[in-house]
């Protein structure tokens, strides 16, 4: 069951990484986080981000779609979503340490968002997109009184 929901476009540029992450992370404070897992949260959502911004758009600019769902049991859907170039393989994306680009990136981005999150789904079409889907379960912290 769907608690609460938002998305949003942004414009493909690496100036609005950190105003994604900053949204979804506070949307999901309505579940109470800790502080670890919210820096999980936008750890993973920056990844994506970039992911897009660096590989789906490579000499253009294109839109993220971003959205998020607050469902039971306390948890935060994320789903990041471009119309860029598509991955050729994402069996092979999702290794650790392969990139098609090179240079300074490391190829970590596939690993990075699933060691923060619960689940991670990635579907990808070759000149359609690709759509990232993670969850992350938040902790039931108990609150006492005094």
């Amino acid at each position: 069951m769907v608690k609460n929901s938002f998305s949003m476009t942004l414009t493909a540029r690496s100036a609005n990484e950190g105003f994604a992450r900053a949204t979804v992370s506070a949307f999901a404070t309505q579940l109470d986080p800790t502080l670890e897992e919210i820096s999980d949260i936008k750890t993973a959502v920056s990844e994506a981000v970039t992911n897009s911004i660096v590989h789906a758009y490579k000499n253009s600019i294109g839109k993220i779609y971003i959205s998020a769902e607050l469902i039971e049991p306390n948890s935060i859907r994320i789903k990041i979503r471009d119309k860029g170039c598509g991955i050729e393989n994402v069996e092979k994306a999702m290794e650790p340490l392969y990139t098609t680009v090179g240079g300074e990136r490391a190829g970590l981005g596939f690993a990075v968002m699933q060691s923060f999150m619960d689940d991670l789904k990635v579907r990808s079409v070759l000149g359609k997109g690709t759509t990232v889907t993670m969850v992350k379960k938040i902790s039931q912290r108990y609150k006492t009184n005094g």
